[in-house]
């Protein structure tokens, strides 16, 4: 007889901190979860329970889980090579021609493993071509793990409009070289441009920051960013490691027609693999060490690795062959409108909103425009009604103003399963005061 998720929750705590390899993994509700089984939308422990899993893995599954056209290209990938560590293999070479002929600003490219390093590379980058040491990015943005970034993402009203580090440890001096404004605020931004210009190396954004569920940006603010760091001489970094593959094959970039100085990429890029791009303007990937005489240290082992180049071709030719985002650009459509509508006579108030696969339910007033907004989300109702839901069978991450997503592998039922389900969590909550905000 197998051992319970309760039991082996219990022996992961023993060796591993909290139980797990990563802090947002330490969930209320799914503290003992252990997953046996991955198929398709749904997702199954070692209990047997089911879940119709609409978090993805935060995003890359944009063809769902084990999807057999990438799994059987990395079996045939691993049965030619593995990790070689030098040169180059035709599968790299592959790849950066295809992520070159597909998103728009993209000359030249390199590839990591993770979105934290892309964007720790583009950073680093960009403060060797300009001389400047400072950055901007924006409170709602996540952009990884690493100093210069991890800050000022999920804040207290406390903490805006201050640094909001996301770790003890960080170094003060890199902290406080970052600047951060409010997104959809283009008047702060070349407020602060023009008055700093001179030492601002790089504008770091997500097209939309989904990492704080899904603020739309708002009609010229992308365009505006590239203009005041066209007059500034200040990089733009778009960082589309969620954006990118699953809202476009070109990238939101490609939505919008605004070109970056550089882009990072990852999540949807292999649909689940681990692997990232990093790309952009030819001259400025040339300053990498890749170059003899390059002055920007690039390096790691498992960059390019076989089995995650693999599944990154056969992730983007699916996406260019098939009608994947005809598919799940519908499903979320279908989740927005359905929620609004399922919630609409409800006596709380609520905004779905979302764009393309990817939707999110705020228990506010609206409008739902900056991160000050979200301030005001009912965080008891949003986790609590989430919680619920897993006992009809449905998975949406019970952290507070995290979005769901939906992959070429869900149907309309499904969602039709997590309408229903939400409506009914919402309700039960509300009747029982069982939610505090």
């Amino acid at each position: 007889m197998s051992e319970s998720s309760t039991i082996l929750a219990q022996s992961a705590r023993r060796v591993m901190p909290g139980g797990v390899n990563s802090g947002q993994r330490v969930v209320e509700g799914l503290e003992n979860l252990v997953i046996a089984e991955a198929e398709g939308a749904w997702l199954r422990d070692v209990d047997g329970k089911r879940y119709c899993d609409f978090h993805a893995a935060f995003g890359p599954l944009v063809l769902g889980h084990r999807d057999p056209d990438v799994d059987a290209a990395v079996v045939q990938a691993q049965r030619t090579v593995d990790l070689v560590g030098i040169g180059r293999t035709r599968l790299e070479i592959e790849l950066a021609e295809l992520l070159v002929e597909v998103i728009p600003s993209l000359e030249s490219v390199v590839l990591t493993v993770s979105g934290s390093e892309a964007t720790f590379h583009a950073i680093r980058l960009a403060r060797a071509v300009t001389g400047r040491p400072f950055i901007v990015k924006f409170q709602g943005c996540y952009h990884g793990w690493h100093d210069a970034v991890a800050m000022n993402v999920i804040s207290p009203v406390e903490r805006l409009g201050t640094h909001d580090p996301l770790s003890a440890g960080m170094m003060p001096e890199t902290v406080s070289s970052t600047i951060v404004l409010p997104f959809n605020d283009l008047a702060a931004v070349k407020a602060t441009l023009a008055a700093r210009g001179s030492d601002i190396a790089a504008v770091i954004v997500e097209p939309i920051p989904h990492n704080v569920g899904a603020l739309l940006p708002r009609s010229g603010f992308l365009e505006g960013l590239r203009d005041a760091c066209d007059q500034s001489g200040a990089l733009l970094i778009f960082d589309e490691v969620i954006t990118g593959f699953r809202h476009a094959l070109g990238g939101y970039q490609s939505i919008i027609d605004v070109r970056p100085d550089l882009t990072t990429l990852g999540k949807a890029m292999a649909n689940g693999y681990p692997i990232a791009a990093l790309g952009g303007r030819k001259e400025l990937l040339d300053e990498f060490s890749c170059v003899p005489g390059g002055r920007v240290f690039f390096a790691g082992t498992y960059n390019g690795h076989p089995a995650c180049v693999a599944a990154a071709l056969a992730t983007i030719r699916k996406l260019r062959e098939e009608p994947v985002h005809e598919h799940i650009f519908s499903l979320g459509e279908q989740a927005r409108r359905g929620l609004g509508e399922a919630l609409a006579d409800v006596p709380v108030p609520s905004v779905t909103t979302g764009f393309g696969s990817v939707w999110v339910t705020y228990f506010l007033e609206p409008p739902v425009e900056t991160y000050d907004d979200l301030t005001r989300n009912d965080a008891g109702l949003f986790t609590g009604y989430r919680r619920r839901i897993l006992a009809d069978e449905c998975l949406e991450i019970p952290l507070n103003l995290k979005r769901s997503h939906a992959s070429y592998a869900h149907s309309a039922e499904d969602i039709e399963r997590l309408i229903d389900a939400t409506r009914r969590a919402v309700l039960g909550m509300l009747r029982e005061g069982s939610h505090a905000t």
